[in-house]
C-alpha cells in the first residue's frame, strides 16, 4: 500500500516527542506499506521551523534528529513526475478547499494510494466529491 503523508500529519508527528502518530509510522511493520510525501513539504518545514521548535518543546537538535528519522522512512516524491492528468484532477478536487493540498492529492492519485491527513475540511470535501482515499 502507498500512503501519502500531508503537511499537517507530518507536523503532528514531529511536534510530539512520543505519540500514536509517530509510532504508527515508525513501527508499521507491513513491508508492503510505503510512505511518501511531496518535496513541497520541505518548504513548509523551513517556513515553520521556529514554530515547530517552539510548539514541540524540543531543542532544534532534537527536531533535526526526529526529521532525519522520519525522512529515512518516508520517500520524498518530486512533484514534476506527477502526470498532468492527476494534477488537473487534484486541482479540481481541492480548488475550493486549499490549493496547498493539491500536490498531496495529486500524488495520492498518481500512486493509487491512500492520503494520510488530519484536515477535516479536505476530507469532507473529497468524500462529498466521491473520493474516499484516506488512510
Amino acid at each position: 500500500m502507498n500512503i501519502v503523508i500531508d503537511t499537517n500529519i507530518f507536523f503532528s508527528i514531529m511536534l510530539k516527542k512520543e505519540g500514536f502518530l509517530r509510532n504508527r509510522l515508525l513501527l508499521d511493520l507491513d513491508l508492503n506499506t510505503k510512505f511518501y510525501t511531496c518535496h513541497f513539504l520541505m518548504i513548509e518545514i523551513f517556513k515553520y521551523k521556529e514554530k515547530i521548535v517552539k510548539q514541540s518543546k524540543m531543542t532544534e537538535e532534537e527536531i533535526l534528529e526526529v526529521l532525519y528519522i522520519l525522512l529515512k522512512k518516508i520517500e520524498l516524491y518530486n512533484e514534476t513526475y506527477i502526470s498532468d492528468e492527476n494534477y488537473k484532477k487534484a486541482y479540481d478536487l481541492c480548488k475550493n478547499v486549499d490549493v496547498k493540498d493539491i500536490p498531496f492529492v495529486a500524488l495520492t492519485l498518481e500512486l493509487d494510494g491512500k492520503l494520510w491527513t488530519g484536515d477535516k475540511k479536505l476530507k469532507k470535501s473529497l468524500i462529498e466529491q466521491g473520493m474516499d482515499i484516506f488512510y
